[in-house]
């Protein structure tokens, strides 16, 4: 009995090998399998894009045929001048634009002053007035100065002006 009991054990133990190996190589054929299946999907992606590609090469010729690059560089350059013209004219007026208000606050400013000093100094009336009879003189110049510096600064622009337009 124990004769019999060995080689049945023998018998079930080669029966078991057998199913392991049978069993890696089902697991060997499935991953294969899969490789394959990922492969033919791969083509078919390919295949899929191609033809996108194909089509999108069809769209590029038509556009490449509507534009034409010379005239499209051209209106480029042109709008890039003009561009650039409309940029300095309008710094040239935002400089304009600054200076007048800037003249405008410091006339306000002087007379806020000259309002304050001449409340405070009711009292010494004939000492405030000689003191703005030295004001005035002193002023004036720097009026002339303000008018040269203006004009000088709008030859500036004229210059620039020019030298864009050319």
């Amino acid at each position: 009995m124990a004769k019999q009991a060995n080689q049945e054990v023998r018998i079930f133990a080669r029966e078991l090998i057998r199913v392991r190996k049978q069993s890696n190589r089902l697991h060997t054929s499935k991953a294969q399998l899969n490789s394959v299946q990922m492969q033919v999907n791969e083509a078919f992606s390919v295949r899929k894009i191609e033809g996108s590609i194909k089509a999108s090469t069809g769209i590029m010729k038509d556009v490449n045929s509507l534009v034409r690059l010379p005239e499209l560089t051209g209106t480029m350059r042109e709008l890039s001048s003009e561009l650039m013209k409309a940029g300095i004219i309008e710094e040239m007026v935002d400089d304009t634009l600054m200076d007048a208000e800037g003249l405008e606050e410091d006339e306000e400013a002087e007379e806020e002053v000259d309002k304050v000093l001449s409340d405070i100094l009711k009292d010494r009336l004939p000492a405030s007035k000689a003191k703005e009879e030295e004001l005035p003189s002193v002023a004036q110049p720097a009026e002339e100065e303000e008018e040269d510096d203006q004009e000088e600064m709008l030859a500036q622009m004229r210059g620039r002006l020019e030298a864009l337009k050319s």
